[in-house]
């Protein structure tokens, strides 16, 4: 479903220069989107500049045995300052006891602050996921979204017998 409406919604993409984006960028390449390469964001980063979020694609090697990597959590660090709206996209073609132990400590490390985890298990599975994520945070799409969840509100509202039973009570 998510790669129906991906390929529908063109937009523009600022993709870092390391190698790790090149299969990603292909893709997105290959669905219109417009690609503009920099050596100026972090490595392994993609960023929706109209959804204003953006995505650190992580491997579970990039991760020491002890889950205790100061560059790689500085690394993460500085995103999350750069970005408002950051997602950690962890790759890993299957989820076993040390892939599921670093999403963790991740999200443990980094809890109550503006930092989204999430598995993934593909190429696909991350582009998949961004572009559904940028989509929905899209300027565009979050207007029609408010506005058919203030439409829906009243629909329920204007069909729901308690709201009648408090009208027919005058409260």
């Amino acid at each position: 479903m998510a790669s129906d409406t991906s390929t529908s919604w063109k937009t523009t993409i600022i993709i870092s220069s390391s190698p790790q984006c090149d299969e990603p960028s292909q893709i997105l390449l290959a669905q219109q989107h417009k690609i503009r390469r920099s050596d100026s964001i972090l490595p392994s980063t993609f960023v929706f500049p109209l959804s204003g979020t953006a995505f650190l694609l992580v491997t579970p090697e990039e991760f020491p045995a002890k889950h205790e990597n100061a560059e790689l959590f500085e690394r993460i660090e500085k995103f999350m300052q750069v970005h408002r709206n950051s997602f950690l996209l962890l790759k890993a073609p299957v989820y076993g006891k040390r892939e599921w132990e670093i999403l963790s400590s991740v999200q443990n490390r980094f809890l109550g602050c503006n930092l989204k985890a999430l598995p993934v298990h593909s190429t696909a599975n991350v582009i998949d996921g961004m572009l559904l994520i940028a989509k929905a945070t899209s300027k565009p799409h979050v207007e029609k979204m408010r506005d058919r969840m203030s439409l829906a509100c009243a629909h329920i509202i204007d069909r729901s017998p308690v709201w009648g039973m408090l009208q027919e009570m005058r409260l």
